[in-house]
């Protein structure tokens, strides 16, 4: 933990809910959407949708050392699609849209600094853009953390 209580989650620019469950903590902010599979969502200025992985989903895939997409921008792509890979240590994992919809693109930033997903999932650590509709799983703060929660208490045998 750093500093501010979580693990290396910089303080949250606006509104955010604070999570904190056996040894994991964060910060949601409460402007963003986020989905059951451990994705959020942020609605640009320009309605566009930015996407990412959240902390927890960065925790478990550990140090990562790889991304790649497999659409281009412009390109149609629906919510559940799979449209690329990240790889860590730990597994390697499809990345699934998030929104119905038109991909805009990725987050050219990752290609030399990989880092970002770690040390900043919920902003810089972005990884793609999109526009349309979010996916109908997508849910706010309040109710990730319920879906933290269940996830925490599986993987601590509870």
């Amino acid at each position: 933990m750093n500093g501010n209580g979580t693990n290396g989650d910089p303080p949250a620019a606006g509104p955010h809910l604070e999570y904190q469950r056996l040894r994991f903590s964060t910060q949601l902010p409460l402007d963003y959407l986020y989905h059951p599979t451990h994705y959020w969502l942020h609605r640009q200025k320009d309605g566009i949708w930015r996407a990412g992985l959240t902390r927890f989903a960065v925790r478990m895939l550990g140090e990562m050392v790889d991304h790649g997409f497999h659409v281009l921008p412009a390109q149609v792509v629906q919510a559940g699609q799979v449209i690329g890979f990240i790889e860590g240590f730990k597994a390697v994992s499809d990345l699934c849209c998030l929104v119905n919809g038109t991909f805009r693109q990725s987050n050219a930033a990752l290609k030399e600094q990989l880092h970002l997903l770690h040390r900043d999932p919920h902003g810089a650590g972005w990884l793609y853009e999109a526009e349309g509709h979010p996916d109908d799983l997508c849910v706010d703060a309040d109710g990730y953390r319920l879906i933290l929660d269940q996830a925490i208490d599986r993987l601590a045998g509870q």
